[in-house]
């Protein structure tokens, strides 16, 4: 017989261990993603120098490069509202006036 703690044959706790874990599993997934979404876009900005000292304004390869920049920082943008919407991420708040 189960207690009344229990649910389905897993204690609270257990569950609860189950959900930190799982957490910090979504916390870590986001620290890559935010990491690798940065480097594209540093790289898109490189590749956009690059091109405008080479090219001297002859193609439109600088434009296309600051376009992805653009386009990374609103997916990167969209993607971190999407996570804290989703509880992947918590907002931790800025403490004003410390």
């Amino acid at each position: 017989m189960r207690g009344a703690g229990s649910r389905c044959g897993i204690t609270q706790s257990a569950a609860r261990g189950e959900i930190i874990a799982a957490t910090t599993l979504s916390a870590e997934f986001m620290h890559i993603v935010v990491a690798i979404a940065f480097i594209l876009i540093l790289a898109s900005l490189g590749s956009a120098l690059f091109f405008m000292m080479n090219d001297r304004g002859k193609s439109n390869r600088m434009v296309y490069s600051l376009m992805f920049r653009v386009g990374f920082s609103i997916a990167l943008f969209l993607f971190i509202l999407f996570a804290h919407w989703m509880g992947w991420i918590q907002s931790t708040g800025i403490p004003l006036g410390r």
